[in-house]
């Protein structure tokens, strides 16, 4: 990797690829996701929690097979919306240092000049012909603005579900076909009956932080693992 700091007067003619595909870990069979994303992601994928040594992370279920990502069509996403931690591209966030000062400084972007999607001829640009931001690196920079702030944030969040008792793990059963049957174990996910019995204090703090609304998407997010299904079905289908 050779990231490089952005800036308007080098690389004012850069132009930068948003293709995606298996050369640029596009091929998993889960992504990493955030709080904010919630409300997209249940729309189209099933969302999982697991236990990691940094603590409780969230997931988007992408596949069923280890590097499978059924929503990846060629260099493209076929679903409606992308998780940001795929949604970046080569470009990453970098925190300014002076020498003299031990605090971090400005988060600034940067982007990986080893990746081919960059200087790529029929990309797009980053800045516009008489200075300013380009559409494109606008909207690079809120992905990485959402990565940064929720990387922290996040677990906190995930933590206070398990901590009122809303979290449960499962081994996840998937059965593809009469034949062919997938397990997901060491899952968590949102225990239905502890959060429909949620009173008093507990209830009422985590309204105000947000975290039941998450709860509750979370476990609407668990109906998307027919579609899931239903694309590998096609897949196998296609194959056969």
């Amino acid at each position: 990797m050779n990231p490089v700091q952005i800036n308007n007067v080098d690389h004012a003619e850069l132009r930068v690829s948003p293709r995606a595909g298996a050369e640029f870990g596009d091929a998993a069979n889960q992504a990493l996701v955030f709080p904010s994303e919630f409300e997209e992601l249940q729309r189209e994928f099933a969302i999982i929690f697991r236990r990691r040594d940094t603590g409780i992370q969230a997931y988007a279920l992408l596949g069923l097979d280890r590097d499978e990502n059924l929503f990846l069509a060629g260099d493209r996403w076929a679903s409606r919306y992308v998780p940001a931690s795929h949604r970046r591209g080569p470009f990453s966030i970098g925190i300014a240092r002076s020498s003299t000062d031990a605090e971090p400084g400005e988060p600034l972007v940067h982007v990986d000049m080893d990746d081919p999607r960059v200087g790529d001829a029929d990309g797009l640009p980053l800045f516009l012909e008489h200075g300013g931001n380009a559409p494109y690196l606008d909207h690079v920079s809120g992905v990485l603005r959402l990565l940064y702030q929720e990387m922290d944030a996040a677990p906190a969040a995930y933590a206070a579900l398990d901590d009122a008792g809303l979290l449960t793990a499962v081994t996840l059963t998937v059965d593809v076909s009469e034949e062919r049957r997938y397990t997901l174990p060491d899952v968590l996910v949102i225990d239905v009956e502890r959060h429909a019995a949620l009173t008093g204090e507990p209830l009422e703090r985590l309204h105000r932080a947000g975290l039941l609304r998450l709860a509750t998407l979370a476990t609407a997010s668990l109906g998307n693992i027919q579609q899931l299904i239903a694309r590998k079905q096609a897949l196998l289908g296609a194959a056969g």
